[in-house]
């Protein structure tokens, strides 16, 4: 048993987590550990500052994520899964340079090489990619559809899940997200939409997998929700790792407090609180990445 007293004793995984050497890299998952954080997953986070303009700084960029990620393993013995690829916002900056077609042709060799990560086992899965989250127009959401829906069709043949990036229309956005992985024929369940929020029912989800960014409210609107949902959900803090916003998005210990607060809701609630919290932090990780090797 993980459940005693009810608090869950068993493995707490945060499913989108950044590091920067430039921040506090390994002092930040220290933070998670000590509050009883087990796994990680490690989401490749680019340098804005010195974008990849071409396929062996993009493989070195890559690389150095996949380095921090055995560092963090081998410093506090954490369980780190990779998840590798070209950010949506780093793509509109290189439009910006570049142009469309060049930017979108450096965007996919990104999530080629990506692929190539996971062929080897040094990556799980594809991300984040998907589109820009702040109001771009019409015409640029169509361009990054454009590309997901390509992307999507190359994680579909490669068999690996893909963490989204979307902009925050709620219901909306998944819709529209289902019908593209759809019309390639990619498993709704393998389309990771992180920084989800707290709604979890079908209806509103329309069958992607949330990561839900677990802030003060998450809670409530999780069990609120929670007998609509199916398929499973995780837990993540997008924890950004910035010098420059400390804490950013939420802090490293963030997702270890919020399963013992989730733990006690789930109870109140008449839930079986060890079979729902099995299901976030072991079994639907293990669907969606394989089991940790």
């Amino acid at each position: 048993m993980n459940l005693s007293d009810g608090r869950w004793s068993g493995p707490i995984l945060d499913n989108h987590f950044h590091l920067d050497k430039a921040g506090r890299y390994l002092d930040a998952a220290l933070d998670f550990k000590r509050a009883g954080g087990t796994d990680l997953v490690l989401v490749h986070k680019p340098d804005f500052n010195n974008l990849p303009l071409n396929e062996d700084e993009i493989r070195r960029a890559y690389e150095e994520t996949i380095e921090m990620a055995e560092n963090t393993r081998s410093e506090h013995d954490l369980r780190v899964r990779v998840v590798l690829g070209p950010h949506p916002a780093a793509w509109m900056h290189q439009t910006a340079e570049l142009g469309y077609e060049v930017a979108g042709e450096l965007h996919i060799s990104s999530v080629e090489i990506a692929i190539e990560f996971c062929d080897e086992n040094l990556a799980v899965g594809v991300g984040e990619v998907g589109r820009p989250h702040w109001d771009v127009g019409e015409e640029v959401i169509q361009h990054a559809d454009q590309l997901l829906t390509e992307i999507l069709g190359m994680c579909k043949q490669a068999n690996v899940p893909a963490q989204l990036h979307l902009d925050s229309n709620g219901e909306m956005t998944n819709k529209e997200i289902s019908k593209i992985c759809d019309s390639v024929g990619f498993p709704r369940f393998g389309a990771i939409h992180h920084h989800a929020d707290g709604n979890i029912g079908k209806n509103y989800t329309h069958g992607l997998t949330s990561s839900v960014v677990v802030g003060r409210d998450a809670i409530k609107d999780i069990v609120n929700s929670i007998w609509q949902n199916e398929g499973g959900f995780l837990m993540e803090t997008d924890y950004m790792d910035d010098p420059r916003r400390p804490g950013a998005v939420l802090g490293p210990k963030t997702v270890p407090k919020r399963t013992q607060q989730l733990s006690s809701s789930l109870i109140g609630m008449g839930i079986d609180a060890e079979a729902t919290l099995s299901a976030i932090h072991i079994d639907l990780p293990d669907a969606l990445y394989g089991e940790y090797v």
